[in-house]
C-alpha cells in the first residue's frame, strides 16, 4: 500500500475526471491521499473532499506566491477550519523567490505566523521552498519549527540541508523529480537519507515522474517514485512503501 502525502485533487485539472482519478490510485495501491490547500478556492475544495473520501486527508495553508493576498481573516478561517479532524497538517506554506508576486518580506512574515499557528494547534507543518533554502531554513530554526515538525515537500535540495532539517524533526518527501535522468540532487537524497525519514508524494497534477514527464500528474503514480528510491537504494518496492507509509501515518498522526 501506497499514500500520496501531497496531491492537489482540489486542482481544476481533475474537474472533468476527478473520480476515474481517484479509482486509477486505488487501483494502483495508492490507498490514501493528502490533499493540498493553499488558498480560499482550493481548501475549500479539500475540506469537501476529505468529507466526501474516508479515505484522504488534508493539508491546509496559504501559499507563499500568493501571500501578499493573505489577510488575518483567512488566518483565523484556516485556523478555525483546522479543528476538522481530517486536517492533519498546516501548510503548504514556505518561500517561493522564483516567482516574484509576493514581496520576499511578506512571504517570510507569512510563513512566521503559519509556523506559529502550526504550534498552537499541535499540527506538522509542510514547507514549500523554492530559490529560498537559506532563508527558509534560518526562519524554521528561529521560529522553532521542531516543536511541531513538518515536512520538506517535493524536496530538491542537497544531502546536507536535509540533514539539518531532520535534525530539526522534519521528514524529507521526494515527488516525480527524483525520477529525471538529470536529477543529481534529488537521486542523493533518495540514496543517502535513511529511509525513516522520508516520504513519497506526486504534487499532481505537477511534476508526473517519468516517463510522463511533461504529462499531468495523478496519485496512481505515486508507485513510480517509490521504484526508483527501492533502486537506487537498492531495496524492494514493498519495504519502500511500507516505510514510507508507516512514515506518514506517525507524521500525520493517521491512525488505523
Amino acid at each position: 500500500m501506497f499514500i500520496d502525502t501531497h496531491v492537489h485533487l482540489n486542482a481544476d485539472q481533475y474537474e472533468e475526471d476527478l473520480q476515474e482519478v481517484i479509482q486509477r490510485a486505488l487501483d494502483a495501491d495508492v490507498k490514501e491521499m493528502v490533499v493540498v490547500g493553499f488558498d480560499r478556492p482550493t481548501i475549500e475544495k479539500a475540506m469537501e473532499l476529505i468529507d466526501e473520501y474516508p479515505f484522504l486527508y488534508a493539508a491546509i495553508g496559504w501559499h507563499p506566491v500568493d501571500a501578499i493576498d493573505c489577510t488575518e481573516a483567512d488566518l483565523q478561517w484556516i485556523e478555525e477550519l483546522a479543528a476538522h479532524p481530517k486536517v492533519v497538517a498546516i501548510g503548504e506554506t514556505g518561500l517561493d523567490y522564483y516567482w516574484d508576486k509576493s514581496p520576499k518580506e511578506i512571504q517570510q512574515e507569512l510563513l512566521r505566523k503559519q509556523i506559529r499557528l502550526a504550534q498552537k494547534l499541535d499540527l506538522p507543518i509542510v514547507i514549500h521552498n523554492r530559490d529560498a533554502t537559506e532563508d527558509c531554513v534560518r526562519i524554521l530554526k528561529e521560529e522553532h519549527a521542531e516543536i511541531t515538525g513538518g515536512v520538506m515537500h517535493c524536496y530538491s535540495g542537497s544531502v546536507e540541508i536535509a540533514k539539518e532539517c531532520i535534525n530539526m524533526n522534519f521528514m524529507i518527501s521526494l515527488g516525480g523529480p527524483v525520477t529525471f535522468k538529470n536529477a543529481k540532487k534529488p537521486k542523493e537524497v533518495a540514496t543517502e537519507i535513511p529511509l525513516e525519514y522520508l516520504m513519497i508524494e506526486t504534487d499532481a497534477p505537477y511534476l508526473a515522474p517519468h516517463p510522463h514527464r511533461g504529462k499531468r500528474n495523478e496519485p496512481s503514480l505515486v508507485p513510480l517514485v517509490a521504484e526508483e528510491i527501492a533502486r537506487l537504494k537498492e531495496i524492494s518496492v514493498e519495504e519502500v512503501a511500507s516505510a514510507t507509509t508507516a512514515n506518514a501515518h506517525r507524521f500525520y498522526k493517521i491512525t488505523k
